[in-house]
């Protein structure tokens, strides 16, 4: 997968649907990959994995057709450098609060002359791409997604849309609702006023809005609001409800 196909599927405002891997073992990741999403989230931002155990399920996206995005812990440029280094099509960074944090994220992912990322493109070698090809097509084909994650970074999106080089605004309700007093309350109305409107600013300035929930119909409702990257249950929770609800029947089917 290189250059990927999924730039061009934002140029025409396609839904993206992505998943996250829960695991970091290969063959799990392969089963999740089997399903078929458009793009896969990796965590490093609230898990304890580090970059030498998650290099190879980028790779292992790449060759399956699918873009591998890693959530970095911060907004540093050795976090978001390693991330796209070992195969990463977009990096995702947290806590993003002003434009010119934006600005310091799209120094750290673009190689020159836009931004100031040093060149060592070590998932070329497994895949078999020449590094010349990947420095050539790194700033085209790379994706950089900001996370809006508090009224301050709200209040500063206008700032934030008028820079080019990033992507996606990718919205964590989760994080928004404690900035505004109401933690853990993603369907708060004060929530979903925020949510709508940085939809529809963050489409008309010509980038792609993503969100996050933990529950189908929610991404569904927020899919019709405008939001087309979109993260949806992994494949242990669905599982995992769906082994619940057999287990509740057989016991309701069953009991005394």
């Amino acid at each position: 997968m290189y250059p990927n196909k999924i730039k061009s599927k934002m140029k025409n405002n396609e839904l993206l649907l992505g998943t996250s891997y829960f695991s970091n073992e290969p063959h799990v990741a392969s089963a999740i990959l089997n399903t078929k999403p458009d793009w896969i989230w990796i965590d490093q931002e609230h898990t304890p994995w580090g970059i030498e155990s998650i290099g190879i399920l980028c790779v292992q996206a790449r060759q399956s057709n699918i873009a591998p995005i890693i959530r970095v812990p911060w907004n540093t440029p050795g976090y978001i450098k390693k991330a796209f280094d070992v195969g990463s099509v977009g990096v995702m960074v947290p806590q993003i609060d002003s434009a010119e944090e934006v600005a310091k994220a799209i120094e750290y992912s673009k190689y020159p002359p836009i931004g100031n990322r040093g060149i060592a493109p070590w998932f070329g070698g497994i895949l078999g791409v020449p590094a010349q090809t990947i420095i050539e097509n790194a700033n085209s084909e790379s994706i950089l997604l900001t996370q809006l994650e508090s009224v301050t970074a709200y209040e500063q999106l206008e700032e934030m849309l008028k820079l080019q080089d990033v992507e996606v605004i990718f919205v964590g309700p989760t994080d928004l609702s404690a900035s505004l007093g109401i933690p853990g309350e993603i369907h708060h109305p004060k929530v979903e006023k925020i949510m709508l409107d940085v939809a529809e600013k963050v489409r008309k300035a010509g980038k792609q809005p993503g969100t996050t929930f933990g529950d189908v119909e929610s991404c569904r409702r927020w899919i019709s609001e405008g939001y087309t990257m979109m993260s949806i249950p992994n494949a242990l929770s669905v599982g995992t409800i769906g082994l619940q609800k057999i287990l509740n029947q057989l016991r309701e089917e069953f009991s005394n």
